[in-house]
């Protein structure tokens, strides 16, 4: 038996995919009417936490935050069998992650964070991916359930917080992803091109390719060989900014950007490579 408590997108549709691979699973979620939906699938409606988590061997939760996740898990509590293990699905602050995980242990409890690179489509096709980190052991006898959930389960190491720090860092890159294209679409207005004009722009062009190598350079922090000098990338940002305020528009990330890379110039980087900008970040440079 599974009980899995969050009936949202990514949580019904989680309970979609184990009940069509015929798994007994008990749902709750504070609103009913999500969890009720999920009758017509064989899931076994419960009113309460504890109800739901009496009998399951595993417990998932996809719930919204820290406080989301520590409020249900105490209501469950009553209803835990012994030998249960929490896999918790959330996206979670890496501290409250690590203290969840202690105190759940000094309970005897297991406990894992499985966070989540999953659309609620990839939770019903059972693709995407899982992180995890914490109990090496732990991971091993889950691995095989995991499995079947996702494309990918990647294990990150023992700290019970690294998955939750890794997922914070993937979705803040996937934020500044969605803002480029925003600013992208921005200028294109400024300049009158039409923003399907500006969309093909990535047909031919995938600076999606480069990231990986990216990383690489800015961690072996070799500014002194620029293939793009820091003063011709602020000029590049000047008429960039020009453009956009002729047009009396603005952009909400590249002042910023600016700024940045104003302060590198004035502390004498204008000949290194604009990837510069990043020193401060990066560890013993």
């Amino acid at each position: 038996m599974i009980a899995f408590f969050g009936m949202g997108l990514l949580g019904s549709n989680f309970v979609r995919a184990l009940r069509r691979r015929g798994e007994a699973v008990q749902v709750w979620n504070r609103t009913a009417q999500k969890a009720r939906a999920l009758e017509a699938e064989g899931a076994r409606v419960c009113d309460d936490p504890a109800a739901a988590a009496r009998g399951a061997e595993r417990i998932h939760l996809t719930l919204s935050d820290d406080a989301s996740v520590d409020d249900v898990l105490e209501r469950a509590r009553p209803g835990f069998a012994p030998g249960v293990i929490v896999v918790d699905h959330s996206t979670t602050s890496p501290t409250g992650t690590a203290e969840r995980a202690r105190r759940w242990a000094e309970r005897g409890v297991a406990f894992l964070h499985v966070p989540l690179f999953m659309t609620p489509q990839n939770a019903l096709e059972s693709s995407g991916v899982m992180l995890t980190s914490g109990d090496r052991a732990r991971f091993d006898a889950l691995q095989g359930a995991l499995a079947k959930m996702t494309g990918k389960v990647v294990y990150l190491g023992p700290d019970p917080a690294r998955a939750a720090g890794i997922k914070l860092m993937g979705n803040l890159f996937i934020m500044h992803l969605t803002t480029g294209c925003l600013e992208v679409l921005g200028l294109a207005k400024a300049l009158a091109i039409p923003a399907d004009d500006a969309a093909a722009l990535f047909d031919f062009f995938n600076p999606g390719a480069a990231v990986p190598a990216r990383m690489k350079r800015l961690l072996a922090a070799d500014f002194g060989h620029p293939t793009w000098e820091l003063a011709m990338a602020r000029k590049d940002v000047r008429l960039m900014l020009d453009e956009v305020r002729h047009a009396h528009a603005e952009l909400p990330v590249l002042p910023a950007i600016a700024r940045l890379m104003d302060d590198f110039l004035e502390r004498g980087h204008a000949h290194d490579d604009w990837i510069v900008i990043a020193k401060d970040a990066l560890p013993d440079t």
